[in-house]
């Protein structure tokens, strides 16, 4: 089990209800999250749900919905050239839902590189969607997140590396188009966590944790998230950790990571 945090603030945990409590429905799972002591939640794509229907359960459980992804597809279409319009329209929907649901992040997946097509040419696409995506985002206070997704999980991904996600980031330069950094995909694909999540600190806006291999939950794998949670604490990150893993047996039974922050202060 993790050590107790000794510290007086701690990182905000919100847990992924597309990979956590999957034992029952996902209009469920937000209680069983507020019961288990979380008080925000992610969700992948909660498209199935009414947002009016997400919204009303968050506020029965006393939860926030702090992420989604936009639609289109399992790996997006934001770097696709050709692909502009299919993704305007589901970035549309992304918005139009979180703006109903109180959701601040919303993660747009760059896509997987198609054949033949260099890859300047799927970055250069991203960049330009990102621009114009993060103007009708503005307008609804939503901050839009890219994230480096390794090869081995989805092969072909356009955004792999952390250097890659912040030339992005950088060429986008709106300040609501950010990083999300997810320490087993750095793990995956680069590893050197501490030094990756400094660096790119300045243009995170999200963080999410798993551990490797398996992708379970913390204290599972080679991944020390003790170091991680006080690196996290003492990097001034404010934001939310969605706690994106597969339980490697049940969510109830795999929370013994959390038990030590669960109604801890935040300061």
């Amino acid at each position: 089990m993790l050590s107790p945090p000794e510290l007086d603030s701690m990182p905000r945990f919100a847990a992924n209800l597309s990979t956590m409590f999957t034992e029952v429905p996902l209009r469920e799972r937000f209680a069983l999250a507020a019961d288990a002591g979380f008080e925000a939640v992610e969700i992948q794509e909660p498209y199935d749900l009414p947002a009016g229907t997400v919204a009303r359960v968050l506020k029965e459980c006393g939860l926030d919905l702090v992420l989604v992804n936009a639609p289109g597809g399992e790996a997006g279409l934001a770097g696709i050239p050709g692909a502009e319009r299919e993704f305007g329209n589901c970035l549309k929907v992304a918005l139009d839902y979180a703006a109903v649901t109180g959701t601040g992040l919303v993660h747009v997946l760059s896509g997987i590189r198609p054949p033949a097509t260099a890859p300047e040419a799927c970055e250069g696409v991203l960049v330009k969607n990102l621009r114009q995506a993060s103007s009708k985002a503005s307008s609804l206070g939503i901050t839009l997140l890219v994230e480096p997704i390794n090869e081995r999980d989805v092969p072909g991904y356009i955004l792999t590396r952390q250097d890659h996600a912040r030339r992005v980031v950088k060429a986008v330069d709106r300040a609501n188009v950010r990083i999300q950094f997810d320490f087993y995909h750095c793990q995956v694909s680069e590893g050197d966590l501490s030094r990756h999540f400094t660096e790119q600190l300045p243009l995170i806006g999200h963080v999410q944790i798993s551990d490797n291999p398996g992708r379970h939950e913390p204290g599972t794998g080679e991944i020390n998230h003790d170091w991680i949670f006080d690196l996290i604490d003492r990097s001034g990150y404010k934001g939310w950790v969605g706690a994106e893993y597969t339980p490697a047996r049940t969510a109830q039974e795999g929370l013994g990571w959390f038990a030590p922050w669960r109604g801890r202060p935040v300061t």
